[in-house]
């Protein structure tokens, strides 16, 4: 591993923690915190391992998806824009409804009349989904969970479903969650 790679996964975390500790998301300002939300959504990537398979090629685009209507106003399609997950190029999808066969490697969930939030986890359970809701929006969690602490964006992860759904999240990434719901032995890959 050279060293610019190991530079590199050294300054990913300490680059996501200084946002959860710099950026306040005051109520006032939801602007701000959705946009502190929509680079969550694709930075969450670089933390997760998916399984063999997720992808068809090298350099086959890494979809993020939109489920429902959409929170962020065209936040997610600015952060995205010229991003990529390793050697794949981000590609914004948005979705009326999750459907198994939605090829999204990460899917928020904000539910609709079309689809409430545990329908669409429930279509893509036990696919290769990084599934994230908001508290902002209802209850029902995904994998990632958004929630507001002391006016910051922080979140909780479900390790538990994201071993469900064949993906190891980084122990880097579990230190920087507000909450944890642990993988039981055996349910992990």
């Amino acid at each position: 591993m050279s060293s610019v790679t190991r530079t590199r996964r050294l300054v990913r975390p300490i680059a996501i923690a200084a946002l959860l500790i710099a950026i306040p998301a005051h109520s006032a300002d939801r602007s701000l915190e959705y946009a502190v939300k929509a680079t969550f959504l694709y930075k969450f990537a670089s933390f997760v391992e998916w399984p063999q398979g997720s992808f068809a090629r090298e350099s086959s685009p890494f979809n993020v998806c939109v489920v429902g209507p959409d929170p962020f106003a065209g936040r997610i399609q600015e952060a995205v824009s010229g991003q990529s997950v390793g050697r794949h190029p981000i590609v914004l999808r948005q979705l009326a409804k999750a459907e198994r066969q939605s090829d999204c490697h990460v899917m928020f969930v904000s539910g609709s009349a079309n689809q409430s939030v545990a329908e669409a986890l429930e279509a893509v359970s036990g696919t290769a989904t990084l599934t994230v809701t908001d508290s902002a929006l209802g209850s029902t969690a995904g994998i990632m969970h958004f929630v507001i602490v002391d006016d910051r964006v922080s979140f909780d992860i479900d390790n538990a479903a994201a071993a469900r759904n064949r993906l190891v999240i980084s122990s880097k990434l579990l230190a920087l969650a507000r909450r944890v719901n642990a993988a039981r032995p055996g349910n992990t890959p």
